[in-house]
């Protein structure tokens, strides 16, 4: 019998973050520990309860979700409402939830669930890494503890900046201890992410499937593919977070190459940028395994067949 995939995804819902847990409840080849929040398309209150509905239709009720970190470790918070709308999940419209976070910070979920494991626990952060740095900030012996990070932030261009990524930009300093943890890393960033797209033959064959789960995620991609249209000028959204899911059932569905990427602080224009050394110019050792191109086809099967398991 396969040995599940132990995955902690740390998010802040938001219209792809919501898919990615879909993808991973649904998912035979997952294991979903835990889902904690953070601050990042919107304030963490609201992070936290987009989380909660998303759990509730999934009938996950059994996997904790935790709140994390309201605000980065040293900048002002920003959100981002133009892209994911006030609520951070605007769009479809779900029911207050009945379950309610554990009481227990998910700084303090995260360290205690990796200390308590064999060391086979992905941590699969979807959003700014504030919660990740405090974690490894806070107790360093998680860090030999923890098998992989597979991150959605990064790339070689930004867009929330011309330089930088949102995910990384909105919490750089945080980003840079994680980068610079010496654990294990999959970077998946705008270059991958971007391949993702949701075109509408995608939105398609999921309306094809009649059950609430989902009618729910393409009500996401209706929302989601406007406001890119509207801000950014993408016919199709790209649904960046759920790659990393899908990089945890399926790692074959990506082309990755072992890269040097640093994080940059200190940059007056080039805050939140990634440095990712493709060409080898620094010749420093790589620390991070840099995704780079996207199957397609199997990607989508892999959403679509989650769909289905809601059925």
């Amino acid at each position: 019998m396969e040995t599940k995939r132990k995955i902690i995804i740390d998010c802040d819902p938001g219209h792809d973050d919501a898919i990615a847990i879909l993808l991973a409840a649904a998912n035979p080849k997952i294991d979903l520990v835990a889902i904690t929040t953070v601050a990042g398309n919107a304030e963490v209150e609201k992070t936290t309860l987009n989380a909660l509905k998303v759990v509730e239709i999934a009938g996950i009720t059994d996997v904790p979700v935790a709140r994390g970190a309201g605000q980065p470790l040293i900048r002002v918070r920003e959100t981002a409402p133009d892209i994911h709308g006030d609520s951070g999940m605007d769009g479809p419209e779900l029911p207050l939830p009945t379950i309610a976070p554990v009481n227990e910070h998910a700084v303090d979920l995260i360290i205690r669930k990796l200390l308590e494991s064999d060391g086979d626990i992905t941590l699969v952060p979807t959003g700014p890494l504030t919660n990740i740095a405090m974690a490894m900030r806070r107790e360093p012996a998680i860090l030999p503890k923890i098998q992989e990070i597979v991150i959605m932030g990064g790339g070689t261009f930004g867009n929330w900046t011309p330089a930088a990524e949102f995910n990384i930009f909105v919490d750089a300093e945080a980003a840079k201890v994680v980068f610079e943890s010496g654990v294990p890393i999959t970077m998946m960033g705008l270059d991958l992410t971007h391949q993702a797209l949701a075109t509408q033959d995608v939105s398609d064959r999921i309306a094809e499937i009649d059950n609430p789960v989902a009618g729910f995620i393409g009500e996401l991609l209706v929302f989601f593919r406007q406001t890119y249209r509207d801000v950014f000028g993408f016919e199709d959204p790209p649904v960046h977070d759920a790659c990393c899911v899908a990089y945890c059932i399926d790692p074959s569905v990506f082309e990755c190459k072992k890269l040097h990427v640093d994080v940059e602080t200190k940059g007056e224009y080039a805050y939140g940028m990634t440095l990712v050394d493709i060409h080898g110019v620094t010749k420093k050792e790589p620390n991070v395994n840099v995704a780079l191109t996207l199957d397609r086809e199997k990607f989508w099967s892999m959403i679509i067949d989650a769909c289905k398991y809601y059925g």
